[in-house]
């Protein structure tokens, strides 16, 4: 095991590496010798966004920090799946207008979306995410609050909320709103909505993330209490507690919305939930958490982090986790979605168009309250570039510290590496490749094994899976109009009115081909042509008026090619076209 002054040593490499050295030594401090704890919670509402995926990495990386230094971790995952169904996301295949019928019922009394092979909408929507995190190599221990809840596994923690009801209702007191008249008539009536527990705003609410916007209490004209029983009749949770005695457990409510009224005993009944204000800081002292960072909207006053963190203190006797406030996540671009129809892409959507290694390394290479974007546009291709050069510099010693460990972090845990593709060629070469092809093997590995003649590719397997990824990319991603299509007739208007330079041009280029067939001949000679026009050696540098040049001839080439001004790498497109068609197309 790791000794202190090992950890205090790595504290300057990493943001992780800081938070496990807090988490190991609290945890110490409250449960000396026992498993590490660590939480995340999550609503299988709607899909499951790349914004509360920052939920789970960000517990998930400090974990993983600790289990390499020889400590037991458990990091929980909470399933909010007995949480209310509050609306009918956007946009979900298989759903209509007749889905709002279950509003207000658990969301595992939903029924799935129609086709699914889940038995209920939470077990649908988990299962997506669930496949993602283990893709992306999390370890987690998953916790459905369903199955917590209908087991009676929380009843002496809600017994004890009811006790102290008028505790809890005074904590809560402090942090409202002024009440309107119609609200003031009642004590404890239904309060204003004070929080949202929305992890990403840039990434549509409405998809469902993290615990749903709810009233902190259910009463009447009986008074407050922190408990919403789930309606026998139409398993709605528009329920009034009437009464209840501490003494016999005896609780009456009505339903406001099917009329049904019930009497229960509270020490035998298990068809109803905390709100939400009062069952996370029961779940922190019950499960012991030491460590669950939240969302930026949870540093507000009353929000639902700072209101637990004093009712977890004042009255279940616990201690709320450390953890950070994390940041929003954003998207950049993103043209068609494949599976989220929504508008709001998952886990699942980006892992189909990007390797796991580079998914977790944005996560980790950023602070938890520095905000970030994940491409679906074109800036794909500029992370993979960077990703590549950061795989270089690991490679040959140039790295620096902190960015080493969040490669670590990327290429694997603690029990291994991920899988990882072979031969790493550049994804936008691997893109623009796809894209000329359309998808077809044969005509890609011709043209991949002659990027590098002197070690050509044998087998497509070398460059999978980021070639399918790239692939996929351009298949949900880019826009038809955006795609690359060879001409397949020269364009002989265009020839026709070439000046002799441009006809010179063509023929340096033409007479370049075959001793410059592979990729880093074709960039030497597309970027020589311009320079020998211009009386200049192949390899001299360029001038601002040799760049005007260049670009001119570039865009010559394109509208030769592909009738654009502009498209993929010119020397990925020639190997793409082949030489018998470059010869064609450029009127030899």
């Amino acid at each position: 095991m790791q000794t202190v002054a090992q950890s205090q040593s790595s504290t300057e490499a990493d943001w992780v590496s800081r938070f496990a050295d807090d988490v190991i030594a609290e945890s110490e401090r409250r449960a000396p010798g026992k498993p590490v704890v660590v939480a995340s919670g999550l609503s299988p509402s709607g899909p499951i966004h790349l914004g509360n995926l920052r939920e789970v990495m960000t517990p998930h990386l400090v974990a993983d920090e600790i289990r390499r230094r020889g400590y037991t971790v458990r990091h929980l995952i909470s399933w909010d799946d007995y949480d209310r169904y509050r609306k009918v996301p956007n946009g979900v295949p298989g759903t209509d207008e007749s889905w709002a019928e279950h509003i207000g019922k658990p969301l595992t009394s939903v029924p799935a979306p129609a086709g699914s092979a889940y038995p209920n909408w939470a077990e649908h929507f988990k299962a997506a995410m669930t496949a993602a995190l283990g893709e992306l190599g999390v370890e987690f221990e998953g916790i459905s609050q369903t199955e917590k809840y209908t087991s009676g596994a929380y009843r002496e923690q809600i017994l004890h909320a009811m006790k102290h009801r008028a505790d809890i209702d005074a904590v809560l007191d402090r942090y409202r709103t002024k009440k309107d008249p119609a609200d003031a008539a009642a004590k404890g009536g239904k309060k204003p909505q004070q929080q949202k527990k929305v992890d990403e705003a840039e990434l549509a609410a409405e998809a469902g993330s993290g615990a749903a916007s709810e009233d902190d209490g259910s009463g009447g004209s009986a008074g407050y209490f922190p408990y919403k029983p789930y309606c026998g009749n139409c398993e709605k949770d528009l329920t009034t507690v009437t009464s209840y005695d501490d003494d016999s457990t005896e609780l009456n409510y009505t339903c406001t919305s099917c009329g049904f009224a019930e009497t229960v005993r509270l020490n035998e009944f298990n068809r109803g939930k905390l709100v939400w204000k009062v069952d996370w800081p029961m779940r922190w002292a019950y499960e012991g958490v030491v460590f669950e960072p939240s969302g930026v909207d949870h540093s507000s006053p009353g929000s639902s982090f700072v209101v637990g963190g004093q009712i977890v203190r004042e009255v279940f006797g616990g201690a709320q986790p450390i953890g950070p406030m994390y940041a929003f996540v954003g998207i950049s671009g993103m043209a068609k979605m494949s599976s989220s129809k929504g508008g709001v892409p998952t886990p699942a959507d980006a892992l189909k168009i990007m390797e796991a290694p580079l998914l977790r390394w944005l996560y980790a290479r950023r602070k938890p309250n520095q905000s970030f974007k994940i491409a679906f546009d074109q800036e794909i291709q500029r992370l993979y570039d960077e990703w590549d050069s950061l795989v270089r510099k690991v490679a040959d010693g140039s790295v620096l510290p902190a960015d080493a460990a969040a490669y670590s972090r990327a290429v694997g845990t603690a029990a291994g590496e991920l899988p990882r593709t072979p031969r790493p060629l550049s994804y936008r070469t691997l893109a623009s490749v796809v894209d000329i092809t359309a998808g077809h093997d044969e005509q890609t590995l011709r043209i991949l094994s002659e990027l590098d003649p002197e070690n050509p590719l044998t087998s497509l397997d070398e460059v999978r899976p980021r070639l399918d990824r790239a692939e996929n990319w351009i298949t949900t991603q880019v826009p038809a109009e955006a795609r690359t299509i060879v001409r397949d007739e020269p364009d002989k208007e265009l020839l026709g009115s070439l000046d002799d330079q441009g006809r010179e041009s063509l023929r340096l280029l033409l007479e370049g081909l075959d001793s410059h067939w592979s990729l880093d001949g074709l960039t030497t000679l597309v970027y020589g042509v311009p320079k020998v026009l211009a009386g200049l050696e192949p390899d001299a540098k360029p001038t601002p008026e040799l760049k005007v040049a260049q670009r001119s001839f570039f865009a010559l080439l394109y509208r030769l090619l592909v009738s654009r001004d502009t498209g993929p790498r010119l020397p990925t497109l020639l190997l793409a076209v082949g030489t018998d068609r470059v010869r064609r197309l450029l009127g030899a």
